[in-house]
């Protein structure tokens, strides 16, 4: 059979192929200016191919403190987090999909609630100070430990499993931990790696909670120190309220693209590992049969 191929149909392909030239270009020409001498690239000798190479940008990198210590910081916020996001939506999602659990619309209702209407940042920051939360990773991993939507996602993929598994299990005198972790943890792999890979890029893309939460510097992720970077180029603030002068004294395009690149190079890790469930867990529980 002959594929016919419309004047919409190769309207289509252009506007993909000019969107990708969109997305793909910005992201070479960083990687470009990274093996750049700062001189090359000030002057705009260069667009995607560098005149000249070096590794001098990355070489700095690795052994500035500073930079190593937000590498650090945002591994382990992101570590912390992604395992109590996980732990947080999996049991409550489990809970809530049980039909015999006692108060069981009246905890939905109150989820429910926490997706239209939110105290704000003011009253979030109060409960994270009298906590004693300020400048501790908690600050920034237990406001954002879960939400309503992903709780939400998750109860429904819980209950498109047969309930004749759990019942089987219940006979042979399984618990519902038993249950949860041997039966239906196996089966929900692809929605656990989504997840896992979501919270995983929320975590360590986090910039905002830093900023508000952590006054000591020293425990700032990489995103606020990559924000100040750029904020020393266009000279809103000086070198000397820099996190770190020597960071920012040997400051070029080439020393900030490659901290943008080094950055996104721990999620450009892990995706491949997850993608095969990535497509597929994308979609379950978002339609209930």
């Amino acid at each position: 059979m002959k594929l016919r191929v419309t004047w919409f149909d190769s309207l289509i392909v252009v506007i993909i192929c000019l969107i990708s030239l969109l997305v793909i270009l910005p992201f070479l020409y960083i990687i470009a200016v990274s093996f750049s001498p700062p001189g090359d690239s000030l002057a705009g000798n260069f667009f995607i191919w560098p005149k000249h190479w070096t590794l001098d940008a990355y070489s700095y990198l690795l052994n500035a403190d500073t930079f190593l210590t937000s590498v650090r910081n945002s591994v382990v916020i992101t570590v912390m987090g992604t395992l109590l996001s996980l732990f947080v939506s999996i049991t409550l999602a489990y809970a809530l999909s049980k039909k015999f659990l006692p108060g069981r619309r009246i905890m939905l209702l109150f989820i429910f609630f926490t997706m239209i209407f939110h105290g704000g940042m003011i009253p979030s920051y109060l409960v994270v100070k009298n906590l004693g939360l300020i400048d501790s990773y908690w600050a920034v991993v237990l406001p954002a430990a879960s939400s309503a939507f992903n709780i939400m996602v998750i109860r429904s993929f819980f209950q498109s499993l047969p309930e004749s598994l759990d019942e089987a299990a219940r006979i042979d005198g399984a618990g519902e931990f038993r249950i949860l972790y041997s039966i239906v943890l196996p089966l929900s792999k692809p929605i656990i790696a989504t997840f896992t890979l979501f919270f995983m890029v929320q975590f360590w893309n986090e910039f905002f909670s830093a900023v508000i939460y952590l006054n000591d510097t020293s425990r700032w992720p990489i995103q606020p120190l990559l924000r100040q970077m750029v904020a020393i180029s266009a000279s809103n603030i000086s070198a000397e309220a820099a996190v770190d002068a020597q960071l920012a004294a040997n400051l070029g395009p080439n020393v900030q693209n490659a901290a943008i690149l080094l950055a996104m190079l721990p999620i450009v890790i892990v995706y491949p590992f997850l993608q095969k469930y990535f497509a597929k867990g994308a979609m379950l529980g978002s339609i209930k049969e």
